[in-house]
């Protein structure tokens, strides 16, 4: 009987190896196989963790492998820790569906150098556009003490390389707001990379001369901001017969003469063969130097003859100057200083509109706040062909003047809380347009007109687009114009250095350029929302013992209690086995 016992004894371990080894291998399985088709779900209300449709397309399509070097790599503090557990996922998501075409690693820049080699560092990553962002980091016995911290991602496919900003820095946003809000990003931006490094060559666009439009310092960083994602040509208009189609947008940037018909007609027919147009129009000269020279002086009407053309398309742009509560300041003189230097002081100047994007569309959606140069208003004409969606205006605290305008410094002295203490209508200031446009020349042009352009010049006359086309209308000249120093020279589009704030000024021209020119839809995607649920902090305070048993207590009481239970049931199963035995051993006695 013994004898039994043992055979059995050893055929209930050789099943219990087996199962362990069966075990081991279901295991070991399902991780490859987990590991081979990797696959999420998500349950989110707003869907953060799926790839889009676009984004999805792009990958689907790539031919060979994009390598992106995180440069997020080392001890950080708990946000940028986040941001780049954020990244590795998106990264992750995006192999998921591109496959071994997306290969991706994290670096630390500084790792194993010296200080004189990481002097080298910041400079060869910096002819990247890569840069350092210098953070205060408390240690636990040292105090306070400075990290470099590259929150930067390079994008390289087929020879080619792209930066990408992963840390956005939003004005107004708390740090978690910001995160939360980079992070949210993180999608459209490496698609956006990876779709531009595949586009065999830049999309063509020009920038429009011949009406006295700014070249020069003034718009250094627009035309340098440009030339990353575009070939920009400079057309003059007077000279050239007409406007090619193989350019995507064509820019009219703040003109200062007028157009005549024969300038207005290139650019018709441009827009009639599906060109898109960027307007960027000044109505009211208001000159600068006459205002820090005599202290005043009056914006008149430069007269540019568009009136017609823009109304046909859809918009009037306004011989007015709007006048803004949340605006800009301006230094004054206000008096004199003890070594009769002149006193300054910053003052807010209501012609210096500060444009808050409330729309829903994909150009302004979630951007900052825009910086703006004595704009004025713009009319939409009851057209049902366009469709017309305002994507700047003013707040409910301004108004306009209607030119002629008498421009002085007196008008610091009143308070704008007094100027504008009723909530008013807001007044749009950069409006798109799309549809089907109609000639500005239909039924005007005579006969022997058409007869010299299809005989001489080869080319048709069209009075409407074949296809939809798009054009954005901003009233205001100086938007996309940057500040400059004799000492330090040009500066960024949308920086305002009295005050050292950066404004989406740079971001706005480049998200009307993509919309009119890339039929990707990634755009869509840069307006994907992600909403950040912050906790109560007073509920946290009043049930912070509550929680604090419920998250650490509770866990450790359930497992008690199930091991006290298996302990009881097991010891009674035992108890029961071997009273049965000893029956049985006394029957048989």
């Amino acid at each position: 009987m013994a004898t039994n016992e043992s055979k059995k004894r050893k055929l209930q371990k050789k099943q219990a190896a087996l199962r362990l080894v069966v075990l081991a291998a279901i295991l070991v399985c399902l991780n490859m196989i987990a590991a081979r088709f990797h696959k999420g779900l998500d349950l989110t209300k707003d869907e953060r963790f799926t790839l889009s449709e676009p984004t999805k397309r792009i990958l689907r399509d790539m031919d060979d492998v994009a390598v992106i070097t995180v440069y997020l790599e080392g001890k950080f503090p708990a946000g940028f820790q986040k941001l780049k557990e954020s990244t590795r996922e998106r990264l992750q998501s995006f192999q998921d569906v591109a496959g071994s075409n997306i290969k991706f690693q994290f670096k630390d820049p500084f790792e194993g150098k010296e200080d004189e080699e990481r002097a080298k560092v910041y400079q060869v990553l910096a002819e990247k556009g890569i840069f350092a962002v210098n953070l205060q980091v408390q240690g636990e016995e040292e105090g306070y003490s400075e990290k470099f911290v590259f929150p930067w991602a390079l994008v390289q496919y087929k020879g080619k390389e792209t930066p990408v900003k992963l840390l956005e820095n939003k004005t107004g946003m708390a740090p978690l707001e910001n995160l939360n809000f980079s992070e949210s990003l993180l999608e459209y931006k490496f698609a956006s990379a990876i779709h531009r490094v595949k586009l065999p060559t830049k999309p063509e666009i020009a920038y429009m001369m011949g009406h006295d439009e700014p070249l020069g310092l003034n718009t250094f960083d627009m035309l340098n901001t440009l030339t990353e994602q575009y070939k920009v040509d400079t057309f003059d208009l007077v000279e050239n017969i007409y406007i090619p189609s193989y350019y995507k947008a064509i820019i009219i940037n703040r003109p200062q003469k007028a157009f005549d018909d024969k300038e207005k007609f290139k650019i018709d027919q441009y827009v009639m063969n599906g060109g898109h147009v960027l307007w960027v129009i000044d109505q009211l000269h208001t000159p600068m130097d006459s205002l820090h020279a005599n202290g005043q002086f009056i914006a008149l009407d430069y007269g540019l003859n568009l009136d017609d053309q823009l109304f046909k398309y859809g918009v009037r742009v306004n011989t007015d100057l709007i006048e803004e509560k949340y605006c800009l300041p301006m230094p004054v003189i206000v008096g004199q200083q003890g070594d009769g230097q002149p006193q300054m002081q910053l003052r807010p100047w209501m012609y210096f509109p500060v444009l808050i994007p409330e729309s829903g569309h994909p150009i302004v959606k979630n951007l900052d706040g825009i910086a703006s140069l004595y704009a004025s208003t713009i009319d939409t004409i009851a057209n049902p062909e366009i469709q017309k969606t305002i994507l700047l205006q003013s707040t409910q605290y301004s108004r306009k003047s209607n030119a002629p305008v008498r421009i002085s410094l007196g008008m610091l002295q009143y308070p704008l809380d007094q100027l504008f203490n009723e909530p008013k209508k807001q007044l749009p200031v950069a409006v798109l347009l799309e549809g089907e446009f109609n000639s500005v020349f239909k039924n005007r042009l005579h006969p022997n007109f058409l007869n010299v352009l299809r005989d001489s010049l080869k080319r048709e006359y069209k009075g409407n687009c074949d296809s939809p086309t798009s054009m954005i209308v901003v009233a205001d000249g100086d938007m996309f114009q940057n500040d400059f120093s004799q000492k330090t020279g040009p500066m960024e589009m949308g920086y305002w250095r009295f005050t050292e704030t950066r404004f989406a000024n740079k971001t706005f021209l480049l998200n009307c350029l993509e919309y009119m020119t890339d039929n990707s839809g990634l755009l869509a995607v840069r307006s994907k929302d992600s909403k950040l649920r912050l906790l109560d902090r007073n509920r946290i305070k009043r049930e912070e013992t509550k929680w604090q048993f419920v998250n650490i207590g509770l866990p450790i009481l359930i497992v008690l209690i199930f091991a006290s239970a298996y302990i009881f049931f097991r010891k009674r199963k035992y108890e029961k086995k071997l009273t049965g035995e000893g029956k049985r051993k006394q029957d048989n006695a």
